[in-house]
């Protein structure tokens, strides 16, 4: 889902305060309830918001979607994160390459540059990747996770801590406002934290939906990474937690955020 900023904005109230009138979010944007109403019916659609009747509040969040609608939500915006991860990573580098939706669009757009290592426990990349003969890609032993593509648990982790990759990408379940980074179970944590631990340079892409999702399995912090690339503007609370931290120790902001 692409989310536009005021949806952001009213995701991130909801967080708040976990329900609200329609009336209330007009006054607090200063919009008619018309518009509010139609935002409102947008996040119900997408199961980030339950209606009820003058208001609406969050959903718990539950299990994860299937890999086939995850891979089509947001298309457009996963091709831009992609091709933009993808300027950040020299020809003959050594990647790692998490599981994901996104991460496959990276993989998309490698596939024509020159001589890659790519480590990676996402099938669909690894296939994409492999159509390439200069590219050398290497796969995880163990138990494929039906039906998503992607081998999750102790020897996916061991293969990635055995490499030092000059760029690590990998995805995330969700981002909460205080820049907690989120996941629907401990092995996809443990793998994404096992991944970047072993690169020198670390892009977290993650479109606008994440900014929504709230999984429940806690893996890291935003500003662990050197790079976050999303689509569409990061939401106020997550953004203000950003440059309070840049404030409280006088260094620059981190990580770098890229719009694509």
């Amino acid at each position: 889902m692409d989310l536009s900023e005021r949806q952001t904005r009213i995701v991130a109230l909801f967080r708040q305060h976990g329900e609200m009138s329609v009336d209330a979010l007009a006054d607090h944007f200063g919009v008619a309830t018309q518009t509010i109403r139609r935002d409102v019916n947008t996040l119900c659609d997408a199961n980030v918001l339950r209606r009820y009747h003058g208001g609406a509040r969050l959903m718990t969040p539950g299990p994860n979607q299937p890999y086939e609608v995850r891979r089509v939500r947001n298309l457009e915006g996963k091709l831009r994160i992609g091709q933009a991860a993808a300027e950040r990573i020299p020809d003959g580098a050594t990647v790692l390459l998490g599981i994901g939706t996104t991460p496959e669009q990276v993989a998309v757009a490698l596939v024509h540059r020159k001589r890659l290592s790519v480590i990676t426990n996402n099938l669909r990349a690894a296939l994409v990747l492999a159509s390439n003969p200069e590219h050398r890609v290497i796969v995880p032993g163990g138990e494929l996770r039906s039906p998503n593509p992607e081998i999750l648990g102790d020897e996916a982790d061991r293969l990635f801590r055995a490499y030092r990759a000059d760029v690590g990408v990998y995805s995330v379940g969700g981002i909460d406002d205080d820049g907690t980074l989120l996941d629907y179970d401990r092995y996809e944590a443990a793998s994404r934290e096992a991944l970047r631990d072993a690169s020198r340079y670390r892009i977290l892409v993650a479109d606008s939906y994440k900014f929504s999702r709230k999984p429940s399995v806690r893996g890291g912090q935003i500003d662990e990474q050197d790079l976050v690339v999303t689509d569409g503007p990061l939401p106020d609370p997550l953004r203000e937690h950003l440059r309070s931290r840049s404030a409280s120790s006088g260094t620059p902001a981190s990580p770098e955020i890229l719009i694509a």
